[in-house]
């Protein structure tokens, strides 16, 4: 990454501001286009909502992102290494996500799109993508990143199935690396991109928190995990692994064990279900509201936990513990009883 110049604290703060409140807004404005072209999500048996909900909340927040991005690379006098291929790939992806949501598309044609849209991200990032510190030829080490990346876009995808739990991933996971960036004094750039990406989703929380009136739809989720799924290989990019693993720990705990159990059923991983553990506790009455934040609670935790590996603390330590508080979540979401006076919100399609 390039140096950034020097932004004082209150000009950032207040970009933060700016970008928080053009996501609330965008997100009135698409919600209302959206009612007005009758895009909605319609339940159904595998879904864990009731009513027909507005889709598409994506069209709000990714752009805003991207024009948070590139003020913020004009404030510090640069713009993120391999940027413009990244948004290449952002807007492929974006692009399929739309039309995956207006019509269903081929799974295959869908993992292309990823495929393409990662490889853009990684040759336009060069060496920053570079995370197990040269101990492996770049080529394989590009290649395990990628099979990595294109992961976590699909899991992050999958696991947005109630309201508010993948706008509340968002703020905590992107926050999470922008503190971190800015204790291992890593560089105000990335502090920004990910403290501007936190942001964004945190304006689009106030439409997506249970009852929510929009979704995020793929258009949202896919593109969030792949701007994420960079940050994080950025984080791990500058030998600060631990963290970035420790950050998004519940999305990847959650998701693949329960795509795992799919796959040794032999069932078709694509498919929409309510087997995640989050997925879960709702059927057992817990509420939208109260399952997602369990997940908050958690991910503030596995940021405490990621802080104190960057300060640090034994990786084996933080990491152990981080394990630890994830299972007693998912414990918790596939154990507890909900207290009497829960009732059931609408949510969120059911995810694969």
């Amino acid at each position: 990454m390039a140096p950034a110049a020097d932004v004082s604290a209150a000009v950032i703060l207040g970009m933060l501001l700016v970008v928080t409140l053009s996501s609330w807004a965008a997100s009135g404005a698409v919600l209302r286009l959206l009612q007005r072209w009758q895009v909605f999500d319609q339940p159904n048996h595998r879904s864990s909502h009731e009513i027909a909900t507005p889709r598409g909340g994506g069209l709000a927040v990714v752009p805003v992102i991207v024009l948070a991005w590139i003020g913020g690379g004009l404030a510090f006098g640069t713009i993120p290494t391999g940027f413009w291929p990244l948004l290449g790939g952002l807007l492929l992806l974006a692009a399929v996500s739309w039309l995956d949501d207006l019509r269903s598309l081929p799974a295959g044609l869908r993992l292309a799109v990823q495929i393409t849209a990662v490889a853009l991200g990684l040759w336009g990032s060069g060496g920053d993508a570079l995370i197990f510190g040269g101990i492996l030829p770049a080529l394989l080490d590009h290649l395990i990143v990628g099979l990595l990346w294109i992961w976590f876009i699909n899991l992050f995808n999958f696991m947005d199935g109630i309201d508010g739990i993948t706008a509340v991933e968002s703020v905590a996971v992107a926050g999470g690396i922008a503190l971190c960036a800015a204790l291992a004094s890593l560089g105000s750039d990335l502090v920004f991109w990910s403290a501007s990406l936190a942001a964004a989703a945190l304006g689009f929380v106030w439409w997506n928190w249970a009852p929510a009136r929009i979704f995020l739809g793929d258009v949202g989720s896919v593109p969030l995990g792949y701007l994420l799924g960079w940050l994080l290989i950025l984080l791990a990019g500058t030998g600060q692994w631990a963290a970035a693993l420790i950050l998004p720990l519940y999305y990847l705990a959650d998701a693949t064990w329960t795509l795992g159990r799919r796959a040794l059923r032999g069932e078709a991983l694509w498919r929409a279900h309510r087997e995640h553990f989050y997925q879960q506790a709702v059927q057992r009455g817990f509420s939208h509201a109260a399952v997602s934040s369990r997940i908050l609670v958690c991910n503030m935790v596995l940021a405490g936990l990621a802080l104190a590996a960057v300060a640090g603390l034994a990786w084996p330590v933080a990491l152990g513990l981080a394990c630890l508080a994830v299972a007693v979540l998912l414990f918790m979401l596939a154990k507890q009883d909900p207290p009497a006076q829960n009732s059931r919100d609408r949510g969120e399609n059911g995810s694969p």
